[in-house]
Parts: structure tokens; C-alpha cells; sequence
């Protein structure tokens, strides 16, 4: 298998290092551009054997798999790049969650689908959101997902859900993570603890709860029962915790939500000159 990537910022560049270590994939089998070549190129000297080009059509050609780790104002440029020598066998894989499969399958022959990747996949782990085209086959999707498997359970998900689950899984360690930065900065300020202690500690109970809601079969409010005994101390905590944090929740999905409709809007508007509805 070969397998081109276009965009190595952030994500494309912790997928094909999380490629290459967990021995999906070998150097020798990527292909990698970037708008700035010099990130691609020390992409390729990190990994022996990688190609890095100079465009991103080169990067796609002859390639079974091609990702598209863009941003949303960067597709226009990139697809109008790619249109002339995508051919229909070969499979293009966006990680750019506000661009609908419809868009893709209007501007390229080729067969398409959308992934929504995690910061979790580097330490093979988390969840790999799996969105496919019409186009697709059994097959393109086995072997989509086969890769993937490597560095992440693959979920297959409806388009429509696309911005919420992308919420839940990709934004969701950044979510979980202020949420315990701020636990942890609270016990510093509070009590003096030494804040690499506080943050070892509060670590290690993350990955435990972690451990609980997965191999422990238990579910969020089964803990909460659990250590929260009536009257007791976590008790009057969560108490605490449901009165000052009503609503922020639906608050921060409002929030994602708007900014993908955003996204959409503009992404709609380069292609066609109009908002594109893809939910």
C-alpha cells in the first residue's frame, strides 16, 4: 500500500508518525507535501525512506491512499491542485470535519472518505471516526479501516453526526485536560502541594477512571454512585460542581457547532459560490 499525505501540520504529522511506529505503515510507503516543504522535509529526515515533495499533486499520484490534512480555508487551493490527476481507484481520506463528503465527490472522480482523527491515535489509542462516500466499497472501507486499526478503534458514523462526535473524541482530550489543569492549579493554590506531585496523582486517576468506563464496564454516573457516599465528602462536591456547571456543556457544543457551521459556509462559498447544507 501506498499512501500520500498533503498537509503535514498537527495531525498529519502525528498520524504518520503514529503510522510508522506502530508498524502500519514504513517510510518508504509515504509521500508527504506541505504548503511550507521544509515541515514535510523534516518529517523525512526523522523517517528514512519517506518521500517529502514539492506539491501536493506529486504527492497524490500513484497513491492508494490519500489524506488531506488541510485546514478549511486551505481546500479550495489544495482540490483545485489534486482535480486533474486523482484518478477513480484511488481513495481520498479528509480529516477536515466541515467538509462534506457531497463537496468531495462533486470536485474529484475519485473514490472518498472522511476520517475524524484524535490526539489520542499517538498513543494508539481513542477512537478514529470513519465517514464514507458513495462511491466506496467493502473493500476500500476494510482496508481504510485495517490501517487505521493500527493506531485506534475505527467507529463508522453518520455524516450529520460530524461535528458532535468530532467534539466527544478530537476536541474532547483538550476538554478533559483543562478541566484537570484546573483541578490541579486549584490544589496548588488551595493547599501548597508540589504541583508535579498533584499532577502525577491526578494523572494516574484519569487513566484509572479511564480503565473503569472501558475494561471496568462501568458507566460516568455507576462511578459517581459508587465513591459518592450520602452526605460524605465527594457528595457535597458534586453538588457543588452540578450547581456552578448547568449548562456549560451545552454551552461549549453550541459553541463547536457555530464555528463549524462557519467553516461550512465558507468552505460552500469557494466551491460553489453558495452555503453549502451538508447536516
Amino acid at each position: 500500500m501506498n499512501v500520500g499525505f498533503i498537509g503535514t501540520g498537527s495531525m498529519g504529522s502525528l498520524l504518520i508518525e503514529a503510522f510508522v511506529s506502530s508498524g502500519a505503515l514504513t517510510p518508504g510507503q509515504i509521500a508527504a507535501s506541505n504548503r511550507t516543504y521544509a515541515k514535510a522535509a523534516r518529517l523525512a529526515a526523522c523517517y528514512p525512506g519517506l518521500k517529502a515533495v514539492t506539491s501536493n499533486a506529486e504527492a497524490a499520484i500513484g497513491r492508494d491512499i490519500v489524506f488531506l490534512c488541510v485546514k478549511p480555508h486551505e481546500f479550495k487551493t489544495v482540490i483545485d491542485e489534486l482535480r486533474s490527476v486523482a484518478a477513480p481507484e484511488q481513495l481520498f481520506v479528509s480529516i477536515t470535519s466541515p467538509v462534506m463528503i457531497k463537496v468531495l465527490e462533486d470536485q474529484l472522480p475519485s473514490k472518498i472518505a472522511k476520517v475524524i482523527p484524535s490526539i489520542t491515535n499517538r498513543v494508539r489509542s481513542g477512537a478514529s471516526l470513519c465517514i464514507y462516500g458513495t462511491r466506496t466499497t467493502d473493500e476500500d472501507r476494510a482496508r481504510l479501516e485495517n490501517l487505521l486499526g493500527f493506531i485506534s478503534v475505527p467507529l463508522h458514523i453518520d455524516e450529520r453526526y460530524t461535528r458532535i462526535v468530532s467534539d466527544l473524541s478530537s476536541c474532547g482530550p483538550a476538554f478533559i485536560s483543562y478541566v484537570l489543569q484546573c483541578f490541579v492549579d486549584a490544589a496548588v493554590e488551595e493547599t501548597g502541594i508540589d504541583r508535579e506531585q498533584a499532577l502525577a496523582v491526578a494523572t494516574a486517576m484519569l487513566r484509572g477512571t479511564g480503565e473503569l468506563l472501558t475494561a471496568g464496564g462501568m458507566t460516568p454516573e455507576q462511578i459517581q454512585q459508587r465513591v459518592a457516599v450520602p452526605g460524605g465528602i465527594t457528595a457535597e462536591a458534586l453538588q457543588l460542581m452540578e450547581r456552578e456547571l448547568d449548562g456549560v456543556f451545552g454551552q461549549v457544543i453550541r459553541t463547536t457547532h457555530a464555528k463549524f457551521r462557519e467553516d461550512m459556509e465558507s468552505i460552500g462559498f469557494s466551491f460553489y459560490g453558495e452555503e453549502v447544507n451538508g447536516l
